[in-house]
């Protein structure tokens, strides 16, 4: 079996969240001045460089969530998924650990956990908005081949966008790997299932009303 597509989802979800995990870690610890809008580069900037480097290998899903979406509109097969999941999520738990090697645990190594202010159900919704938004730019530019080499941008900036008003709210995570590793490492499993359930329900959401609205009827 060739597993070079899943190799590229395990060094691109290690990438997201190595970068991304670390700089917020480092901003709620105060050692880097870049606050949100660094967080939110950080994050954008890793997927955009991640879909150039991988996309034409695996993708460059990186993202649970991104994946449920593709093949619950049957545009990605169920046991490559499977497998996707499995890399996606010990890429990230390797780079979480790493980061606890290297940093500390200072600023919980980038966990995502609610604001004390948003309840459960509220960081639920928060989470699918926010991923409807991701994977609905996944649709439109990667997926309907519309984005040509700008796709990349386009959901890395959507990436930023949505951590710039979903941070303060629940770190918006929008990717259950992005919040599994961290909590791995931190061994702090608080929440973490408010970070499967919103993606997955916003991913999966997002696939099929624009698949079925968007992209069949075309």
């Amino acid at each position: 079996m060739n597993i070079r597509a899943e190799l590229a989802e395990f060094v691109g979800t290690f990438t997201l969240v190595f970068i991304g995990a670390g700089a917020q870690a480092l901003a709620v610890a105060g050692t880097s001045s870049g606050g949100l809008v660094g967080v939110a580069l950080a994050h954008g900037l890793a997927l955009m460089v991640i879909i150039y480097a991988w996309g034409a290998i695996s993708g460059g899903h990186v993202n649970p969530a991104v994946t449920f979406g593709l093949a619950i509109t049957g545009r990605f097969p169920w046991p490559r998924a499977l497998r996707y999941w499995i890399v996606q999520l010990l890429g990230a738990a390797l780079a979480a650990f790493l980061l606890r090697a290297l940093i500390g645990t200072q600023g919980n190594i980038g966990m995502t956990l609610p604001a004390a202010s948003v309840s459960i159900w509220q960081a639920i919704v928060i989470e699918a908005v926010l991923t409807f938004f991701l994977v609905t730019a996944v649709f439109g530019s990667a997926v309907a081949g519309r984005g040509g080499n700008a796709a990349a941008v386009a959901i890395g900036l959507v990436l930023a966008m949505d951590i710039l008003m979903g941070g303060p709210l629940t770190g918006a995570s929008m990717n259950p790997a992005r919040s599994f590793g961290p909590a791995l490492a931190m061994g702090n499993f608080t929440d973490l299932y408010v970070y499967f359930i919103g993606p997955l329900l916003g991913g999966g959401l997002a696939a099929i009303f624009y698949d079925r609205v968007f992209l069949r009827s075309v």
